[in-house]
């Protein structure tokens, strides 16, 4: 059964649509698609209904997502992390007083921030040199984040750091809700935007350098999986295969878009006398993207009704990182192809597809680059665990590894 906001989210759709060359071309984020996101109650509608949400399944959220997606990537992006990573691991593993902080925020249309990458930490997300040391009930937040999707607008910031004990002694790596609303006079001593990114595409989405200076914050701000910070990363990285799932139905979303715009065009654009759907090489190209999203939007939906191991409340890894790898990197081949069917009217900004294909560019680098992806999957399929590092011991298998941990 589909879920009312997909309907809601379609009627939405051509609004949307409108108004997306606008956030590109101004680098503006979209603060009027964000109202209407909330009116139609898209904006956390994974939340329990107990805490003000709809309750809504990873399933649904992914097919409100290619709807917008269709209309406005940003827009779309927005509504992955109004639902999905961060605010999941939170509704996942927070204490009941961050739950009930944390819903009204997202539900009034906040995004929040996943605060992992660092200058030198990317892929590396072990490596991570932020620390967090505890002082008595609170922890104090040193060190400096990149490529912070949302940094300057987001109110809700999740940061990942090493965390430290009185002493000095590294605990483990864990995180830690920050709030953040100028508007409200709310901006905590030793938080600073510090700059911005400008990127090929996403334009109206900051991605910021973040610099905390002995931020001060409470120890109840601490979300502290049931594992505890030395083993919790990875119940906190778990609650990232929602994010790479959604990131995946925005590719597909975007190459669906740019899929039925060429499909339109071909059927209304004559040369020599006819129509060019009449051109059998460009039918071809029709078939291709037409069974390489039915591939993606399968492989999609079966990742975002997955478990992972027992006890997870989030998709399991492996479908995952396959869904999220096939649809990145088909969504660029789709929108490249439907570009080349417009010739030049495609490489103009009078239509969309330009904008689209810069976009959809950035889906197998960021949330896990496609490469990344690919050493999961393939250590799942040889059952070996494959680290990066030069002393890893990338023949081991599993279950070895495992019992030595």
């Amino acid at each position: 059964m589909t879920h009312p906001t997909v309907a809601a989210a379609q009627d939405l759709a051509p609004i949307f649509a409108g108004r997306a060359a606008k956030w590109d071309a101004t680098r503006t984020y979209c603060w009027d698609n964000i109202a209407d996101l909330v009116d139609a109650r898209i904006m956390g509608m994974s939340i329990p209904k107990s805490l003000g949400g709809l309750g809504a399944s990873y399933f649904d959220v992914i097919q409100v997502v290619e709807e917008v997606a269709k209309a406005c990537t940003l827009t779309a992006r927005i509504v992955v992390e109004g639902n999905l990573g961060g605010i999941s691991a939170v509704m996942a593993y927070g204490s009941p007083e961050q739950k009930a902080f944390c819903a009204p925020i997202v539900l009034a249309g906040d995004k929040p921030a996943i605060c992992i990458t660092e200058p030198d930490a990317g892929s590396a997300a072990t490596e991570l040199q932020t620390t967090a040391q505890k002082r008595g009930n609170t922890y104090v937040i040193n060190g400096r984040k990149h490529w912070i999707t949302g940094g300057g607008v987001s109110k809700l910031h999740l940061v990942f750091a090493r965390v430290l004990n009185e002493a000095g002694h590294d605990l483990g790596i864990g995180g830690f809700i920050v709030h953040v609303d100028p508007k409200a006079g709310i901006t905590p001593d030793g938080f600073k935007v510090t700059g911005r990114e400008k990127t090929m595409g996403l334009c109206g989405m900051p991605e910021a350098e973040l610099r905390f200076e002995n931020l001060v914050i409470d120890e109840k701000w601490a979300l502290i999986p049931p594992s505890g910070f030395r083993h919790g990363f990875a119940d906190l990285m778990n609650a990232y295969n929602s994010q790479r799932v959604g990131a995946g139905a925005i590719a597909m979303g975007v190459a669906a878009g740019a899929y039925e715009r060429a499909k339109a065009y071909l059927l209304r654009r004559e040369q020599f006398g006819r129509p060019l759907a009449e051109f059998q090489g460009l039918q071809w190209m029709v078939a291709d993207m037409d069974t390489q999203i039915h591939a993606a939007r399968l492989m999609l939906h079966d990742a975002a009704q997955s478990l992972g191991p027992k006890g997870s409340q989030f998709p399991d890894m492996i479908k995952a990182a396959r869904a999220k790898l096939f649809a990145s990197e088909m969504a660029i081949k789709v929108v490249d192809d439907a570009l080349q069917m417009f010739g030049a009217r495609g490489y103009g900004d009078k239509e969309p597809l330009e904008r689209m294909y810069r976009d959809v560019r950035m889906f197998t680098i960021g949330g896990g680059t496609a490469q990344i992806l690919r050493t999961q999957i393939a250590g799942s399929v040889l059952g070996i665990k494959t680290p990066q590092t030069r002393d890893g011991d990338a023949t081991a298998p599993l279950a070895q590894l495992h019992a030595a941990e």
